[in-house]
């Protein structure tokens, strides 16, 4: 018989499953929390259970773990960057950040990409399969426990679009804001796509609380299905009415991505037409220096991000420039696990 993985159960079917064995309901909340606070990785450890039923989840159930294959930390800026083994063998990364509020942890959701953004590392290796939410949970908690940091807050942008593996990202979220779990509220997530529209309505259903991130990279249709195959399933303005429909029905700001690419995306012309698109939109540009691969040659600078900051400033935009962490370890998504699979 395969054994459930019982890290992605949530409370309720936790207590269903041990009803089904023939226990008490309540055992699963003792369950639950050795599996979520107390962070137990075999069943031998929930001491205040029997062994009997130890024997049983033993027998049933399989606790989800990632193994630290590789470990980069910053000399600069406090970043650690984690390459993790699955128990397939396929790879995933982790960024940890340090920041004025807080500790910030960029997860995986996919291992590789469907998505064929010409400027991603995450995409050249290919989709092999969605993650579980146990394994994302994962994340979060390996990197608690070999860093001794607590994360408080989670941004999903590191390999692969979380919308893609929708249902395992919406259970996963339920998991880490479970008051009986990590409780981490979900004001305190960022979940970033590259604009799958149906799921961006789907999400605004949920009414989450978390920051939407939409990867826009370019300010016309053209320029954008150039670098953004996506934009061909859905165009701009496609994905603008959904992201509208998200802000009224969740009351969050949405948050756009933008990498600055020299030469590519970073004209006068570009930031006029992206002032005009997101006219009226509850929204703040985030600008991104591009992410330099040997397999592409975009290109960013520093000066260039900043001119295109400016021009959009001028233009009424609330802007940012993304913070640039881990430049002395690679710390982008995507880079660490490709060189090692190599």
């Amino acid at each position: 018989m395969e054994k459930e993985d019982i890290l992605s159960l949530s409370a309720e079917e936790l207590a269903d499953e041990l009803e089904a064995l023939g226990e008490k309901k309540f055992r699963a909340g003792q369950i639950f929390e050795w599996l979520h606070v107390k962070r137990a990785v075999s069943f031998d450890e929930m001491t205040n259970i029997s062994l009997a039923l130890r024997t049983k989840l033993s027998d049933k159930f399989y606790i989800n773990r990632l193994n630290i294959v590789r470990k980069l930390e910053s000399s600069i800026d406090n970043t650690v960057k984690y390459l993790y083994e699955l128990s397939d063998g396929n790879h995933i990364e982790t960024v940890l950040m340090d920041y004025k509020h807080g500790n910030s942890l960029c997860i995986s959701t996919q291992v590789g990409c469907k998505m064929g953004c010409r400027f991603c590392a995450s995409t050249i290796a290919g989709f092999k399969r969605n993650l579980l939410p146990s394994e994302m949970l994962e994340q979060i908690y390996e990197a608690e426990r070999d860093s001794g940091r607590k994360v408080e807050s989670l941004v999903l942008m590191g390999i692969g679009e979380p919308l893609d593996n929708y249902d395992n990202v919406v259970k996963f979220l339920k998991l880490l804001s479970c008051p009986k779990g990590k409780n981490l509220s979900l004001r305190h997530v960022s979940v970033s796509t590259c604009g799958l529209v149906d799921r961006i309505y789907d999400l605004a259903e949920n009414r989450f609380g978390l920051t939407l991130s939409v990867s826009l990279h370019a300010s016309s249709n053209e320029r954008r299905s150039e670098i953004m195959p996506v934009n061909k399933r859905y165009d701009i303005n496609e994905l603008l009415a959904a992201c509208r429909d998200y802000i009224e029905k969740t009351g969050r700001r949405i948050s756009f991505e933008y990498a600055v690419i020299r030469g590519v995306n970073d004209s006068q012309q570009d930031a006029d037409k992206l002032i005009k698109l997101l006219h009226g939109i509850n929204c703040h540009v985030n600008l991104i220096p591009v992410n330099e691969i040997k397999e592409r040659d975009f290109k960013s600078d520093r000066q260039s991000v900043q001119n295109f900051m400016h021009m959009l400033e001028k233009g009424g935009l609330n802007v940012t420039v993304r913070r640039t962490l881990g430049s002395d370890i690679n710390a982008a998504c995507g880079q660490l696990r490709r060189e090692y699979e190599i």
